[in-house]
């Protein structure tokens, strides 16, 4: 298979732009919790929980359109 330098570009744009959703994702559930009385404990496994969450079903659809394409 031969990808292209765009394709490529855009590739790594795209995983650039999930990384960043999925660590705003992360961040706000952590704060949240924290707001809402959670220890720094759970508030920050909360916050990874959410990443974790995001980032999987972010990359399941990226690669579902990936391969759509």
């Amino acid at each position: 298979m031969n990808i292209s330098s765009i394709h490529l570009m855009l590739l790594v744009l795209l995983l650039a732009v999930v990384a960043l959703f999925c660590t705003l994702v992360g961040a706000a559930a952590g704060l949240l919790a924290r707001v809402g009385g959670a220890t720094y404990a759970t508030a920050l496994l909360r916050g990874a929980v959410a990443f974790g969450a995001s980032a999987t079903l972010s990359l399941a659809l990226l690669s579902f359109i990936l391969t759509a394409l």
